[in-house]
């Protein structure tokens, strides 16, 4: 029987240099997130010249965060954007982070740009929307819970279709999902307290409330459980993929 098909973490950019040495980069923290048991993990750099696979040549991806900026249009991000859209409309599970979220809805002809409030970062509580009850991802998760969050730029506006299934006080597209199963979160699922903070003290010079800001950092399962949720979901439908053992 042919190998099972892999899934593919396209990182997109490096955390601090600081947690980088102590903890691991954004691929490692995702990757323990997924907990795969079933698939291979393959890490894929576009940034660096990697070229992405055929959607129909891989199980799933998962989109990592970046200091990048989706709204910069530089060539490797426009051309994973290309890339995103094609597996949207092949069905290939998708998941983006952050960046990805937005490069997720820039893609399928939403828009990603500057939040008009500028930087939000730390915990902070997201709220389910009425459609995240019904969804492959979201469904069984409390209607309210916190996540850790770090941006400048947001998804402004959806793509045509796209289904909001998770919002804030601040921001009102913090999870959507195009098609059947591809989706962004613009929390960081992929972040523990430790990685949360270490943010807040990296760039606690332009923050004003950073002791305030630091204090309420808490912990997030139920935004950590949706990387291990959309792992299980691949390895469920790679499982009953044609020619699957």
């Amino acid at each position: 029987m042919p190998d099972p098909r892999p899934l593919v973490i396209v990182k997109t950019g490096d955390t601090l240099q600081d947690l980088r040495a102590q903890r691991g980069d954004f691929e490692q923290w995702v990757a323990e997130g997924l907990g795969l048991t079933r698939l291979p993990l393959v890490v894929l750099d576009p940034r660096r010249g990697d070229r992405l696979p055929a959607p129909g040549k891989i199980a799933g991806a998962v989109v990592t965060g970046s200091h990048a900026m989706v709204s910069h249009r530089v060539d490797w991000s426009e051309a994973t954007a290309g890339w995103l859209a094609r597996g949207v409309a092949q069905g290939t599970p998708l998941l983006g982070i952050c960046f990805g979220h937005q490069l997720l809805a820039h893609a399928l002809g939403g828009t990603a740009d500057d939040h008009p409030q500028g930087l939000e970062i730390g915990t902070v509580d997201v709220a389910l929307t009425p459609a995240a009850a019904q969804d492959a991802l979201f469904g069984g998760l409390p209607a309210n819970f916190p996540a850790h969050v770090i941006h400048r730029q947001s998804a402004l506006r959806l793509p045509e279709g796209a289904v909001c299934l998770a919002g804030s006080a601040r921001e009102a597209n913090h999870a959507f999902r195009a098609g059947d199963c591809a989706w962004g979160v613009q929390f960081h699922p992929e972040f523990d307290a430790d990685a949360m903070r270490g943010y807040i003290d990296a760039m606690a010079a332009e923050l004003p409330d950073a002791a305030a800001l630091r204090h309420r950092v808490a912990p997030t399962p139920h935004a950590t459980s949706l990387l291990a949720r959309f792992g299980r979901l691949v390895e469920a439908r790679e499982a009953q993929a044609p020619g699957a053992s």
